[in-house]
Order: structure tokens, then sequence, then C-alpha cells
């Protein structure tokens, strides 16, 4: 007669072998090792000098109340109260460019918005231009004025976000 075949209580055997003691510390320490070395590359995920989310979604919101206020003086309307709601911000591209005398962020990409109590969203493109204040506490939204061609001598509308804390007006 042949032997059967193994059962699973053979089979738990094998697996179950206990390790020597001086190999469990070891693999704990390269567990944290690893997981230490990961969390390090996410944060490296985000660019170099990128403002804070916080700080795209108030540029984006400045932005688009700046630019129906100029259409509704241009059409001669009242200004709408209603403030956008921005969310789901993609920064698909990034640089450093002179803005005046500074330094200054180009960044472009997607966003969903809305305004208040509308159930519509809206994903749109945008070209955003930001300047760190001058301790670094601080981001403005920077506008050109579109008065020179060249970007050397282009004049620049500055507008100053909220710190940290504030709340918008």
């Amino acid at each position: 007669m042949l032997p059967g075949p193994p059962t699973p209580a053979s089979r738990s055997e094998a697996i179950t072998l206990p390790q020597p003691p001086w190999q469990r510390p070891l693999l704990a320490a390269l567990l944290v090792a690893l997981i230490g070395l990961g969390l390090l590359g996410l944060n490296g995920c985000q660019a170099a000098g990128q403002p804070p989310r916080a700080v795209l979604l108030q540029a984006l919101g400045l932005q688009i109340e700046l630019t129906q206020q100029s259409i509704a003086e241009a059409l001669e309307l009242e200004p709408s109260e209603r403030r956008p709601q921005v969310s789901r911000v993609r920064v698909d591209r990034q640089e450093t460019i002179p803005i005046g005398l500074g330094k200054g962020l180009h960044l472009t990409g997607q966003f969903d918005w809305r305004l208040a109590d509308d159930p519509y969203r809206v994903d749109s493109p945008f070209e955003l231009y930001l300047l760190r204040g001058e301790r670094g506490e601080s981001w403005r939204l920077a506008r050109p004025t579109g008065a020179s061609g060249d970007s050397l001598n282009q004049e620049w509308l500055v507008d100053p976000l909220p710190l940290a804390g504030d709340r918008p007006a």
C-alpha cells in the first residue's frame, strides 16, 4: 500500500519552525528602517519650495473671485457674494520665475471648483503665479498686468493671501 497525501497538520509543522532568537530583533530593525526610508521617500515627492495645499486652495479661490469682480465691473453688474469652493488641485508643472525683484513660482495644473450652493462642480485648468513673503511665512498671489511683452520687465499686481489661522475676508 502507498502512503497517503500529507495532512494539513504535517504541513503546518514545516511552516511554523521557530526563528533563532538573534533573527527577531534584526528583522524588526530591518522592517523599521524600510518603513522609515519609504516615508522619507514620500516626503521627497513634493516639489521643493512648493506651497502647501491650503495656499494653493486660497490662491485659486482668490483668483476666481478677482476674475468674477473684473467681469462684473466690465459688464456693470453687481459683484457676486457667492464664494468659490476649490478642491482637488493637481499641479502638473512648477517653475521658479522672477516676479518683480523676487523669485516667484509659476504653477500650472487642474482643479475642481464650484460656487457656494451650486450643485455643479467644474474641472478647470489653472495657471498661478505665487510670490513667497519676505520672511517665508506667507504667500501672495501675483498677476501679470500684460503691460510688458518680456518677462523681465513685466509688471505685476500682488494680492496677499490670508496667513494660517486667518479667515478669508
